[in-house]
C-alpha cells in the first residue's frame, strides 16, 4: 500500500498501473469525505487498487490541477472501473473536480441484481472472499492529518479485495442470465452528475427538518432564526451542523419559546450543556422571533397537489401486484426489479404494446424483457 501525496508520486503510481493493465484491465475505486464532520464536504481521499498494488491518494496535499491523472484513468474506456455502491463516489468526483468515470462495475448494483439479502461491502466480502472488514472506522474524520495507520488500512481495505469480490458477482450473474441486466444498469452511472442537496445557506432549508411543517407561525419564525444561527456557527467552526445542535432541540426550542434560561431546563429534547453552552444564542433567536409582527412571520405555502385521473391508483396496485409476484420468482427485492417511481411512470403512460414500453424513458430495456408482458396485461 503506498501513499500518494506528490504530483510527482501520482503520476508514477497511474503509469505503474497502466503498464500493469497492458491497456486493458479493471482497477478498484473508492473515495472518503468527511460530511459526518464538517460543514464543508469534499472528498478528503481517493483509493485505487489495481491486482497488484493499492494507493491512497491525498487531494489535500495535491491539488485539484495535479489530479489529472487520477481524472484521465476513470475516463478511460480501456480500464474498467469497480465501485461498490458508485452513486455517490461518481458525483462527488463531478462535483469536486469534473471528472467523469466511464466503463463501470458497481458490485452492490450487481450483488441487488443477484438477490442477496446483505448488500454492505462488508457482508459481500466476508461471503464471497472470506475477507473480515474491520467497521471501526466507518465514521472516521478523513478530513485529519496525519491519518493514523488504522485509518489507512481501513481505506485500503476497501478497494483491495474489491476485484475478487466483482469476479465472484460476475460468475453469479453469469450463472442466473442477468449479466446484461447490470452491464445496463452500469452504463447508466457514468450520466451520474453532482446535483446536491439544497446548500444550507438557503432561506427555506429549514422547513426540511422533521416537525418543521407542523409548527404555528411564531414558532416557524424562531426556527428559521435558529437555523440560521446553526448554520452561520457550523460554516465558522467548520462542523457538520448537528455536531452544533441536534435538530430535535431546534424543532423543541422552537416550539416552547423560552423566554429565559429557567424555561430552557424544561425542554426534554435539549440538553443542558447544550442549554449551558448556546443559551444566550438561543434565546436571543426566540426574542426576536417574537418581536416580529404578524405580517413578517414565516406562512407555509400549500402547493396543491396534481390531480391524479380517477383509476390511477386502481391501475398502480395491480402492477405493483404483478412486479411483486415477478421479483419474488426471481428472488429480488421488488424494487430492485422496478421501483414505485418507474412503475408510476408506466401507468401514467398506459403503454398497449412494447413499442409503447419503450418510449417509457424510466423503463429499462431488462425490465421490460422480464416484466413487460406482465405489465401491459395488468393495464388492459
Amino acid at each position: 500500500m503506498k501513499y500518494v501525496d506528490t504530483p510527482q508520486d501520482l503520476a508514477a503510481f497511474i503509469a505503474s498501473v497502466r503498464r500493469e493493465s497492458g491497456g486493458g484491465g479493471r482497477v478498484g475505486v473508492d473515495t472518503e469525505a468527511a460530511s459526518f464532520h464538517r460543514y464543508r464536504d469534499r472528498i478528503y481521499l481517493l483509493q485505487v487498487s489495481s491486482p497488484t498494488q493499492t494507493a491512497l491518494i491525498d487531494p489535500v496535499a495535491i491539488a485539484a490541477a495535479d489530479l489529472g491523472p487520477f481524472g484521465a484513468l476513470l475516463a478511460d474506456p480501456q480500464l474498467e472501473k469497480v465501485f461498490h455502491d458508485a452513486d455517490y463516489d461518481l458525483r462527488v468526483l463531478d462535483r469536486d473536480y469534473g471528472f467523469h468515470a466511464v466503463r463501470l462495475f458497481d458490485t452492490r448494483v450487481a450483488a441487488q441484481l443477484t438477490g442477496e439479502p446483505a448488500i454492505g461491502l462488508a457482508a459481500l466480502l466476508e461471503k464471497y472472499a472470506g475477507v473480515k472488514l474491520d467497521k471501526e472506522h466507518q465514521k472516521a474524520d478523513w478530513s485529519l492529518r496525519p491519518l493514523t495507520p488504522p485509518m489507512l488500512a481501513y481505506a485500503a481495505a476497501d478497494t483491495q479485495h474489491l476485484l475478487a469480490l466483482r469476479d465472484a458477482l460476475e460468475q453469479r450473474l453469469e450463472e442466473l442470465g442477468r449479466l446484461a441486466w447490470a452491464q445496463e444498469e452500469f452504463k447508466q452511472l457514468e450520466a451520474l452528475r453532482w446535483t446536491g442537496p439544497a446548500t444550507a445557506g438557503q432561506e427555506d432549508t429549514y422547513l426540511r427538518l422533521k416537525g418543521a411543517k407542523g409548527l404555528g407561525p411564531r414558532s416557524l419564525a424562531a426556527l428559521q432564526l435558529l437555523h440560521r444561527w446553526r448554520d452561520t456557527v457550523a460554516e465558522r467552526e467548520d462542523k457538520a451542523p448537528f455536531r452544533i445542535i441536534g435538530n430535535d432541540s431546534l424543532i423543541a426550542v422552537s416550539r416552547a419559546l423560552p423566554a429565559g434560561r429557567a424555561d430552557l431546563s424544561t425542554i426534554r429534547e435539549l440538553p443542558s450543556s447544550l442549554a449551558r453552552r448556546h443559551g444566550d444564542a438561543l434565546l436571543d433567536a426566540v426574542a426576536r422571533a417574537k418581536a416580529l409582527p404578524d405580517s413578517e412571520l414565516p406562512r407555509l405555502e400549500r402547493r396543491p397537489r396534481p390531480q391524479k385521473d380517477a383509476g390511477f391508483d386502481a391501475r398502480l396496485e395491480k402492477v405493483k401486484a404483478v412486479r411483486n409476484r415477478v421479483a419474488t420468482e426471481l428472488g429480488l427485492e421488488p424494487g430492485v426489479l422496478c421501483g414505485r417511481t418507474t412503475l408510476e411512470a408506466v401507468v401514467r403512460a398506459r403503454p398497449t404494446d412494447r413499442a409503447a414500453l419503450e418510449r417509457v424513458g424510466e423503463l429499462r430495456r431488462w425490465q421490460i424483457d422480464v416484466l413487460g408482458d406482465a405489465l401491459l396485461e395488468a393495464l388492459r
